[in-house]
């Protein structure tokens, strides 16, 4: 579905043949997303229009600061970045342009894109626990709200509380419980750390499944890549989705704006 929507995506600006000639067929698309399948649909885009795809990749702060910056100098046309924070960012931004897109609205769920019709999610990935299944846990584990719980002291695992991807699940947490008990639960899970924050999120899991800490929280996508990587690890863990009985596990995006400097 992700490659679906995202061919859509480019599709869009194939319905305006006076601006694609005026680019000499050309589309600068500026992405925070680094995988190989994405250049591959970049490959079959050209091959089935004659377009021509020229991929910026940087950090997705990196780039949203470098369009905002370059403002209506930009070539960029279509940025896609990670995390529904950094989409907002750049929709407040004024980096990106309403589209009425009746094909992108019918195959995309609304709480999966902007109301207004700024920016559409890609795909999505869950922020989930995980624990080592090879030691003794003082406590079951079910919620978030269980990682403050000081049974867990010099138990927990965590990449910098500076990442977009915690401070999205801090905020969805704040959204949920109030800013002041949020507070109250950040102190608690900071306190059963067993070491400094550190690393990516592969990192983390690699920490647990070698017995440098207990649990740790990452997103399901660094999950399916050690799965092709490093097999043996799943021997050692278990993946838990949180809150099942309540909200449910933080869910985060990945999506697509277009420039509002391309203009149609």
């Amino acid at each position: 579905m992700l490659y679906q929507i995202l061919f859509i995506f480019l599709s869009l600006f194939l319905h305006f043949d006076h601006l694609i000639s005026l680019k000499a067929k050309e589309l600068n698309v500026y992405s925070a997303r680094h995988y190989d399948t994405d250049i591959s649909l970049y490959e079959t885009f050209e091959e089935k229009t004659g377009v021509k795809i020229n991929l910026i990749e940087g950090k997705a702060d990196a780039l949203i600061e470098r369009i905002h910056n370059e403002r209506e100098l930009s070539p960029a046309d279509l940025l896609i970045t990670v995390d529904a924070g950094r989409l907002w960012r750049a929709k407040e931004l004024d980096l990106f342009q309403k589209i009425n897109s009746k094909t992108l609205n019918d195959r995309i769920p609304e709480n999966l894109r902007d109301p207004q019709g700024y920016w559409f999610g890609l795909s999505t990935r869950a922020r989930v626990i995980i624990i080592n299944n090879k030691i003794s846990m003082p406590l079951e584990i079910n919620n978030y709200k269980d990682l403050a719980n000081p049974l867990l002291k010099e138990s927990i695992c965590m990449r910098s509380s500076s990442n977009i991807y915690n401070i999205s699940l801090m905020a969805s947490i704040i959204n949920y419980i109030g800013e002041e008990n949020a507070k109250i639960w950040a102190k608690g899970v900071v306190a059963n750390f067993a070491r400094q924050p550190q690393g990516n999120d592969t990192a983390q899991i690699k920490a647990v499944a070698r017995g440098a800490c207990k649990v740790t929280i990452a997103n399901t996508y660094y999950i399916a890549r050690l799965m092709n990587t490093d097999k043996k690890i799943f021997d050692n863990i278990k993946v838990i989705f949180p809150n099942q009985n309540d909200r449910g596990t933080h869910m985060n995006i990945s999506g697509a704006g277009i420039i509002k400097y391309y203009v149609f």
